[in-house]
């Protein structure tokens, strides 16, 4: 995404400045009345606002105003042409508490950045489209969420949003690509049709691969299978791939990526089309492609590589488990005796079980704070905005439930499930979609960002979807600052659960901890299972701190039944803690009056 923000005045500079650190703006100006026509000042260049907008409006997909609607409108007024071509462009008041799309607003695209903005300035978006208000789904954008590409003429697709508006029904027909879309409340107003009935086809959009019908969403999962002689034109790939497909009745939008043998890594034809189509090209050897079964093998092919099909075989491995050779082996030969187009390619399709295109999934792992909403901060609240899934443990997810929009969707899961929730988030980036993975408190407190990062490690960096750790504030925290400022020196937090850490290491900690005089925040104290852990961490701590010092034992924090209660070391209740349970233990400069827990840091 490319998008530019021009402010109204010197005062915006700062909202500039905050815009300009988001991924989808890339240029920030200050418009001016100035004779001269740039100059710059705190970074930010100075300009005649209609002077860079007939720069820009061809050539940026976003445009943010920070000023006045009606000079916004009577900006781009003569530079309108129609909603397919025009870039989305949103209006923010000076404070950043007023967020207004005017144009594109209907597209999840705008309408997903309007949010994000509204999350970054806790502003409120002022929407009047009619899909906002009845929430429909956005039938001619929301595949963009999905990781798919739109074909169709711009005037069938209005019509259908029209149908939409006067409460027509509206009908789907999925051949491919992920079908989670139908999980949140907006896909729910979508009719499903298994086998498309005649009767419906003015008011049908389609997921699939063909290139035939009207109205239709590609999701990649066409893998493009290659071999060629040696120093085969780039030329004669691209007509015969183009031909290919288009006899075959399949889309191009729908292609995922290409394979071949590892042997053509060099091969500057292949090299050139995957940088250009943006697309991944896999390379395998020919002991892996020994193992597919093809329709056509090649006795010629096994005693030049040791191997008896290259494009077939390829192309299958690429798609994966689960997948379909959609079209056989098909070789294309230059009759161009001109350079141009010299050679041949050997050109096969297979067709994947899901979706693929890593370069626009993301995965945001988002610490969701302690309990309260309250406590998510805006980073958090910007990407949950972007995101089309969320993936979390059920109680966490209910808490922050209430900012979920109705496109939307939630896959719940069970508190000891963490690692599924990681490879399932991975694995629907790796499809194109932008998925938030969601940890109560600190993401990188004992939360999810860790197990994560080393699950996403063993992705090939070559095909990883990019990732973006958004921390929280942690129940250490909340406690701490319930209890007064009992972390204002040197401390360090430790767990007593033993499930993932040798007790032994535990107690190593702990003595560490204690010769250092740290400040000691115990999470995970004690359950069911592990009743004795805390009681022998107590008698450490008693062998080096005296009965007398101060301990807060917070529960709940910043949930709806949040309690807190002060200790001495010598007397905390065993029996009433348990894993909802967060204990500070105080060194010995943290002292407690008039119920106000602190641990002096030495400026008095």
């Amino acid at each position: 995404m490319k998008g530019i923000a021009i402010g109204f005045s010197d005062t915006s500079k700062e909202i500039l400045k905050r815009l300009k650190k988001t991924e989808f703006i890339n240029e920030i100006y200050i418009g001016s009345s100035s004779k001269k026509d740039k100059h710059i000042k705190d970074s930010i260049e100075f300009v005649k606002p209609k002077q860079i907008l007939r720069e820009k409006w061809d050539k940026v997909d976003l445009i943010l105003f920070i000023g006045s609607i009606g000079a916004s409108i009577r900006l781009i007024n003569s530079l309108l042409s129609s909603k397919d071509k025009d870039p989305g462009v949103i209006v923010i008041d000076k404070k950043g508490l007023k967020i207004v799309p005017i144009i594109g607003s209907h597209q999840s695209n705008v309408q997903n950045i309007a949010f994000q903005i509204s999350n970054l300035f806790g502003g409120e978006i002022i929407e009047t489209n009619n899909s906002v208000e009845k929430n429909f789904l956005n039938i001619d954008s929301f595949g963009y969420q999905w990781g798919w590409k739109r074909s169709g003429d711009v005037k069938d697709w209005s019509k259908l949003v029209i149908k939409q508006a006067n409460n027509k029904d509206i009908f789907c027909s999925q051949l491919s690509g992920n079908n989670l879309w139908k999980n949140s409340e907006a896909g729910n107003t979508i009719n499903q049709l298994s086998d498309e009935d005649d009767k419906q086809k003015e008011s049908t959009f389609h997921i699939s691969i063909y290139s035939d019908q009207r109205n239709t969403w590609h999701p990649s999962t066409l893998w493009i299978g290659l071999g060629c002689e040696r120093n085969t034109s780039k030329e004669l790939i691209e007509d015969s791939i183009q031909n290919f497909l288009a006899t075959n009745n399949l889309s191009p939008l729908s292609i995922a990526g290409y394979a071949t043998i590892d042997i053509k890594r060099d091969e500057q034809a292949f090299v050139k089309i995957s940088k250009e189509n943006k697309l991944p090209i896999k390379f395998f050897t020919s002991d892996e492609l020994s193992t597919i079964n093809v329709p056509n093998p090649s006795n010629i092919v096994l005693n030049e590589i040791g191997t008896p099909s290259v494009a077939e075989a390829a192309c299958i491995l690429a798609a994966g488990k689960g997948s379909k050779l959609l079209q056989g082996k098909k070789i294309f030969k230059s009759i161009d005796l001109s350079k141009s187009k010299s050679g041949a390619v050997t050109i096969a399709i297979a067709q994947s079980k899901n979706q693929y295109s890593p370069s626009t999934g993301e995965v945001h792992v988002i610490g969701s704070g302690p309990g309260d909403i309250s406590y998510l901060t805006n980073d958090a609240r910007k990407a949950l905005s972007k995101c089309s899934i969320w993936i979390g443990y059920k109680m966490y997810l209910d808490l922050i439930k209430p900012l979920k929009r109705k496109d939307q969707v939630l896959i719940e899961s069970n508190l000891t499930e963490e690692k599924d929730r990681c490879e399932k988030a991975i694995k629907l980036a790796e499809e194109g979609m932008k998925v938030a993975l969601i940890s109560s408190g600190e993401a990188g407190f004992y939360g999810m960002a860790g197990l994560f990062l080393e699950l996403i490690q063993k992705v090939n960096k070559e095909f990883r979807p990019s990732f973006e750790i958004h921390p929280g504030i942690s129940s250490m925290q909340l406690a701490a600052a319930l209890g007064g400022a009992p972390l204002m020196n040197d401390f360090c937090s430790i767990s007593l659960s033993d499930k993932l850490t040798p007790w032994e290491s535990i107690e190593k900690r702990i003595a560490g901890a204690l010769l250092g005089d740290f400040v000691i925040t115990i999470f995970n104290p004690q359950s069911r299972e592990r009743n004795w852990q805390l009681k022998r961490a107590l008698e450490l701590c008693l062998g080096y701190r005296p009965g007398s010092t101060p301990v807060l034992v917070g529960r709940q924090v910043g949930r709806q039944n949040q309690s807190k209660r002060f200790f001495t070391l010598d007397k905390i209740p065993l029996e009433d803690i348990d894993m909802l349970s967060i204990i500070i233990i105080g060194n010995s400069r943290t002292t407690l009056v008039d119920e106000i827990f602190l641990t002096q840091r030495g400026y008095l």
